[in-house]
Formats: structure tokens, C-alpha cells, sequence
């Protein structure tokens, strides 16, 4: 098992935030790794969703969604190909910090046979892909393009 976890603070509310997260026809548009998403932030929902890390190749899944919390946490799990080949349990997470000041959270629990194989790549390109989405993510949320 691998976690990689990333933070960034943003001064905007948790509203904020999370409209622009659950805006998933806009992704596109301003995320450069979570390159879009199809399908609705419900529990129990599948996704189509495509990332793109630096460096890497677009890979396309279909994850469900564990958790959708509003203003507080989006949560799914992803499967490569089987079960326990290589399962990711990708969450973003909005703690408020003070009036208008949210630290974002953006992390992933990697399982499965193939996660020592692929460990160099999530270290690299794949925290590189995380710390890209949430400095996009504070950049949109503070110019107010919610």
C-alpha cells in the first residue's frame, strides 16, 4: 500500500471550493491533471474520468464514488483492469481554516500487485499531477471564477 498526500492553502470559502470541484464540464478548462470527469458526485455513482500526470500517459477509468459531502469531501475508488491489480482511493478534502481560507487536501491510498512496480511514477509524475490540480484549483478560486 502507497499513500501520496498534498495540501494547498486557498483563500476562498469552502462554497467556493466546492462548486468549482463539482463543476465537471469545466475541468477541461482549468485542470491539468483531472483532464474531465463524466457522471455525478453521488454515492454509489460510477465516473468516467480521465487524468493526465506530467510526464505520463492519459489513463481512462471508471471509478465509484465513495463519498460526496458537500463543501467538505469528494471521495472514489478506481480499479485497474481486476481487483487488487492496482486500486486507488482518490479524495479531496476542504477543512476551513479561517473566514474566507479553506486548506485543500488532494490525496490517494494506491493497492494492489502492481503499486511496487509503479511506486517511482506516483512519487514523481503522479504527486507533480496532484500539486498542478491544486495550484489551478487556488488559482481559479481566488480569481472568483467559481
Amino acid at each position: 500500500m502507497k499513500e501520496l498526500t498534498t495540501a494547498i492553502a486557498i483563500d476562498a470559502t469552502p462554497s467556493v471550493v466546492w462548486q468549482i470541484l463539482m463543476d465537471f464540464p469545466a475541468y477541461p478548462d482549468w485542470n491539468p491533471f483531472v483532464r474531465s470527469i463524466q457522471g455525478q458526485a453521488v454515492l454509489g455513482a460510477q465516473l468516467v474520468a480521465r487524468l493526465q500526470p506530467p510526464g505520463g500517459q492519459a489513463m481512462t477509468f471508471k471509478p465509484t464514488v465513495l463519498v460526496a459531502d458537500p463543501e467538505r469531501e469528494f471521495r472514489w475508488r478506481g480499479r485497474f483492469i481486476l481487483p487488487g491489480l492496482f486500486d486507488g482511493e482518490h479524495r479531496f478534502q476542504i477543512e476551513p481554516l479561517a473566514e474566507n481560507r479553506v486548506q485543500f487536501i488532494h490525496s490517494e491510498q494506491f493497492s494492489g500487485v502492481l503499486v511496487p512496480l509503479l511506486a517511482k511514477s506516483l512519487d514523481t509524475n503522479v504527486r507533480q499531477g496532484f500539486e498542478a490540480m491544486n495550484q489551478a484549483l487556488k488559482d481559479r478560486a481566488e480569481a472568483g471564477l467559481a
